[in-house]
């Protein structure tokens, strides 16, 4: 991973390494007195605050300790941990095309009960129809220069919809109404997606709310996220997938999940949304 200040987990380790300073501040430590509390040389702290070597769990366990603050540590390890991980470049992971990112999902989802996700441009994957899908992998495609396996990377995307069948998941998902409106593909396949659409609303498994672009908003439009369960977040941007473990952040798209679920609207008005924007269609 490129260490340049541009680099989103170049800039995760610095936000650990200022976290570690604002402890020791507060607790009125220089670094002399707190490398020796650690236990170690005052080069590793300088190198650590200066965020050029990632400190181990056991550094800021220690780290914590000497500063009385281990109720922290817990957070800051799990961010530590993630940031190596967290920033996958789409042109990086998938050089070779798209149909492996999209299996490498399926453990993910497999062991995920209760899912909530908000986009606000595309239709979630294991919504979107194989015409759907296809349109929109074409100009990813022709967009990113990948080699072509549109077919297959549509086909692992689609396999994705069997865990709306499936005991033991739950989807809660809340989008944009432009989501309905943003044609991808021809106007045949933007009906049948929304059509599809209609047809997985009633799922006992599935919860849609779809946010009227007329209400006063409460909550900004975002980037699309995904929540797995309370333990993991991805975030899509034009470039990356950003994976989110840090407790504290995934609690920041909890709250802000929840505060988009209350602008959105349900069942019948939520399906009334849906045909309207059939209608449009033509």
């Amino acid at each position: 991973m490129p260490s340049s200040p541009s680099s989103s987990a170049q800039a995760a380790r610095v936000a650990v390494a200022a976290r570690l300073r604002e402890l020791m501040l507060d607790a009125g430590l220089p670094g002399q007195e707190l490398a020796a509390r650690c236990g170690w040389h005052p080069a590793k702290t300088s190198r650590i605050l200066n965020a050029k070597a990632a400190p181990t769990d056991g550094d800021i366990r220690a780290w914590c300790t000497a500063c009385g603050a281990e109720d922290q540590a817990a957070d800051l390890i799990a961010t530590a941990r993630a940031v190596e991980s967290m920033y996958m470049e789409w042109r990086r992971i998938q050089r070779n095309g798209m149909r492996r990112t999209q299996e490498k999902t399926y453990d993910l989802y497999e062991r995920t009960a209760m899912m909530r996700v908000y986009v606000s441009n595309v239709m979630p994957g294991f919504f979107q129809t194989p015409a759907y899908a296809t349109a929109l992998m074409r100009s990813i495609r022709r967009f990113k220069g990948y080699p072509d396996d549109v077919a297959d990377a549509v086909a692992a995307r689609v396999a994705r919809s069997r865990f709306l069948y499936e005991g033991g998941h739950r989807f809660a998902v809340v989008m944009e109404e432009t989501v309905l409106k943003y044609r991808i593909g021809d106007a045949e396949t933007m009906a049948g997606q929304l059509r599809h659409l209609l047809t997985v609303m009633p799922l006992p498994s599935v919860s849609i709310g779809i946010i009227p672009s007329s209400v006063p908003r409460t909550v900004w439009p975002l980037e699309a996220f995904y929540l797995f369960d309370d333990v993991h977040a991805r975030v899509e941007t034009l470039t990356a997938a950003i994976d989110v473990t840090q407790p504290r952040e995934i609690a920041d798209y909890a709250q802000a999940f929840a505060g988009l679920s209350k602008m959105a609207v349900h069942g019948d008005d939520a399906r009334a949304l849906v045909s309207a924007a059939i209608t449009a269609l033509g």
